[in-house]
């Protein structure tokens, strides 16, 4: 179990990509009171803890409903991942949409940028390979590292300085492809088999 446990965080880390969220975070956070800020990190990981929890409970029950199967998804999860990573890879650093402050926490830093279309299509495969205790137990301790990161920002980004949250963020996406190819390739080899 301490194996596929390590598997499914390492895998829902790259989704994730708590170290890639500094820069947005950042810049996103960079006029609110210290007050603001320091109530952020909580309700970021919370939202996206809550988001990720609520496709949980009913991604299987609408998989059954449209008829999708995991191959099915692998493919389409995969496809995701990399033009997401591409997307990321290419656009410009610190670029970020601007969000009033009462909302900046649950959107868009608890979903999408922690919790979003690519840790998603991660935990539904994470589900179908590891099942649910492994795979909530790896979300946990994602959330828990995202929250810890969000919590020390300021001092993460200064350790790393600009160019070196931004060099993270780009190999996390690069590996982000990496397993999105994995992804599509499993599921049109399950999918050829039938």
């Amino acid at each position: 179990m301490a194996r596929e446990f390590m598997l499914a965080f390492v895998a829902l880390f790259v989704a994730v990509d708590a170290l890639g969220v500094i820069p947005l975070y950042l810049s996103l956070t960079g006029g609110l009171s210290a007050e603001e800020r320091k109530r952020l990190p909580r309700l970021s990981t919370l939202t996206a803890t809550a988001v990720a929890l609520g496709f949980l409970l009913v991604g299987d029950a609408v998989f059954r409903v449209l008829g999708i199967s995991t191959d099915d998804f692998q493919v389409a999860g995969g496809i995701l991942l990399v033009v997401l990573s591409v997307h990321d890879l290419l656009s410009p650093p610190g670029k970020s949409p601007t969000k009033p402050p009462g909302t900046v926490g649950a959107v868009p830093i608890g979903t999408p940028l922690i919790v979003g279309p690519a840790a998603l299509a991660t935990l539904a495969l994470l589900v179908q390979r590891y099942g649910y205790p492994v795979t909530l137990l790896a979300l946990g301790a994602n959330m828990l590292v995202a929250f810890f990161v969000l919590r020390h920002a300021d001092k993460v980004g200064r350790a790393f300085g600009e160019a070196g949250s931004e060099v993270i963020a780009k190999v996390a996406n690069l590996l982000l492809a990496a397993f999105g190819v994995s992804l599509m390739r499993r599921g049109l080899a399950e999918l050829f088999r039938r």
